[in-house]
């Protein structure tokens, strides 16, 4: 969301481009008003298509700017047996999770339902090792998926009891 402005603004400058090219070009008016036209026709269509992008997963061979990622928690999959696996991942230190789309393998749907029911069974996490690595689904076939045990809490000290002294000027002991 953050970038999207940024690719509607370079959108936008380009189909300013466009349009500046088919205003001064040597062609005769007709041909000039149409490319005029469609310039301008195209950028709602541009807006719409960004935001329409916005609720759709991504597949992970297209993530570009987290490509670096460590790893990434698993705060979500849904399977569509046959097309797709998709994750719904908390990126690092990214604030918001973001959507992602894997091509469909058995083997790694298993995995990731067995991860994710072992997870929430014993209140882990489950987390991928670098989940956009170029090798990690091309060539090794799967993820690097971990299961992080949750937290231990603090135990309590024992309270102390007070050492019992004797005190010699009492009588009793």
């Amino acid at each position: 969301m953050e970038n999207l402005i940024y690719m509607f603004a370079a959108t936008v400058a380009l189909f300013a481009l466009l349009a500046t090219i088919a205003i001064w070009s040597p062609k005769n008016t007709r041909v000039r008003v149409v490319a005029l036209a469609a310039a301008i026709l195209m950028l709602p269509l541009g807006y719409i298509e960004l935001i329409e992008l916005l609720s759709r997963p991504k597949p992970m061979s297209f993530e570009w700017f987290n490509r670096d990622a460590e790893e990434a928690t698993i705060l979500a999959v849904s399977f569509e047996e046959g097309a797709s696996i998709y994750l719904w991942l908390q990126l690092g230190d990214a604030p918001k999770p973001r959507y992602y789309a894997i091509p469909w393998r058995q083997d790694l749907a298993e995995r990731l339902e067995e991860a994710v029911d072992d997870a929430i069974t014993r209140g882990s996490t489950v987390v991928i090792t670098t989940p956009f690595s170029p090798k990690s689904l091309e060539e090794l076939g799967n993820l690097n998926i971990e299961i992080i045990p949750p937290p231990v809490p603090p135990t309590k000290t024992p309270p102390f009891a007070k050492p019992q002294v004797m005190d010699p000027r009492k009588r009793g002991i």
